[in-house]
């Protein structure tokens, strides 16, 4: 009778069919590792792996979960995780049935996104050009600044995620381009348009980073990414572009717990739908596969429907 696979190795495979089948990417392939070597451990504590688990067994990883103090959105996780591992065992027939198909997760309130008003935005751009334009500045501080006000004029220009943002490549900032090509989840492509001061804020952190030629230390303007790190290979972290939009929030006066990468690109989508905008329009800006993603920004359609008939109904009360 042949050995039973490893759940080292099953998780291996699973990944491996993710990345090669659903194009997911680094991030999303490191979560499910996570998640399903948690699932795993808990597993090998009680004498279990992935092959022999019961449903019951999947039951009391829940119940531990929240003894542990998940909150019911990672549990959720944790469970949506389970069920992709054990549909994958059972197409692949190293198991013969699906343990976690008929298990229920804790009931989740959809709640809404945080949104920056129009105003904080401009607070921040403001700032951030502010910090661009400081005519005492050091070369390498000015050009840390117009890159922290490129990234924030992309960014709340075209609502993209942060992963997509940090890894532009030098040629999306050509000096007639109007849209953008963006690789997205699962490597898709869609095309995001500029306006004209995202265009702009391109166009001068590219000429700063020509200027930086001269200082043959300094290799930003010899790199393929538009946002490249300082000092090392590659382009900007996600965390790095995090800690640096939040100093910013504090600077022009907001809380940094309220600011984020991803709080902009919702202040891109809600303004977007304030102003009348389509929700279909701003799925494929967003580079939602399913409409229902976007469906989180319907109470802002629904509030901007309530004033339209509040202020063009004729029986409306003035």
């Amino acid at each position: 009778m042949p050995a039973k696979p490893s759940d080292t190795r099953l998780i291996g495979l699973f990944l491996d069919m993710l990345a090669a089948e659903q194009g997911a990417g680094p991030n999303t392939l490191d979560a499910y590792r996570r998640d399903l070597s948690d699932f795993s451990e808990f597993l090998g504590r009680v004498g279990h792996t992935f092959v022999d688990a019961e449903t019951q067994t999947l039951r009391d990883y829940l119940v531990d979960l929240d003894t542990r103090g998940f909150k019911s959105t990672s549990v959720a996780r944790r469970l949506s995780a389970m069920r992709h591992l054990y549909r994958f065992l059972l197409n692949e027939r190293i198991r013969g049935d699906d343990p976690a198909a008929i298990l229920s997760g804790p009931k989740r309130g959809r709640g809404l996104p945080k949104v920056l008003s129009i105003a904080d935005v401009d607070r921040m751009l403001r700032r951030a050009r502010e910090l661009s334009e400081a005519e005492d500045a050091s070369r390498s501080k000015r050009l840390r600044a117009l890159r922290l006000y490129c990234l924030l004029e992309v960014l709340y220009a075209t609502g993209l995620r942060v992963s997509e943002l940090v890894a532009l490549p030098r040629s999306a900032a050509k000096r007639d381009a109007r849209m953008i090509v963006v690789r997205g989840k699962g490597n898709k492509e869609r095309l995001v348009p500029l306006n004209d001061a995202s265009r702009q804020a391109m166009a001068d952190y590219l000429a700063a980073t020509e200027a930086a030629k001269a200082d043959r230390k300094n290799s930003v303007a010899a790199s393929k990414w538009l946002f490249p790190s300082f000092g090392e290979s590659g382009h900007l972290t996600r965390q790095h572009f995090a800690r640096d939009l939040k100093e910013l929030a504090v600077a022009s006066g907001l809380q940094a717990r309220l600011v984020s990468p991803h709080v902009l690109r919702h202040a891109f989508a809600s303004h977007l739908l304030h102003n009348g905008a389509d929700l279909r329009i701003v799925q494929t800006l967003l580079g939602h596969t399913d409409i229902s993603t976007t469906q989180i920004y319907t109470h802002v359609v629904e509030e901007r429907l309530k004033s339209l008939v509040r202020d063009l109904h004729p029986l409306a009360e003035k």
